[in-house]
C-alpha cells in the first residue's frame, strides 16, 4: 500500500500547437493619433470662441450705435 502511495503522479503534458500573436505595444502611430484628436478639439474649440468673441462684439457695436452720445453721464464707455 505503501508503494502506491509514493509514488509519483504522472507528468502532465500540454500540447503547443500555435503560440498566440504577441500584444502590440502603443505605437508611434497611436501617440500621433491621439495628439491630432486633442488639437483638432482645440481648434474647434478655439473657432468656436472666436465666432462667439465675434458675435458679442458685435452685438455691443450696434447697441452702442443705436444710442445717442450723451454728456451728462458719469460712466466711461470703453470704445471696443
Amino acid at each position: 500500500m505503501f508503494s502506491v502511495l509514493q509514488q509519483p503522479p504522472p507528468p502532465i503534458v500540454v500540447e503547443v500547437l500555435k503560440q498566440p500573436a504577441p500584444a502590440r505595444d502603443i505605437s508611434i502611430d497611436y501617440i500621433i493619433t491621439m495628439f491630432a484628436t486633442a488639437g483638432v478639439v482645440l481648434l474647434v474649440a478655439a473657432v468656436g470662441g472666436l465666432i462667439a468673441g465675434a458675435i458679442f462684439i458685435g452685438l455691443r457695436r450696434l447697441r452702442d450705435a443705436s444710442t445717442p452720445p450723451t454728456t451728462d453721464s458719469s460712466h466711461v464707455k470703453l470704445r471696443i
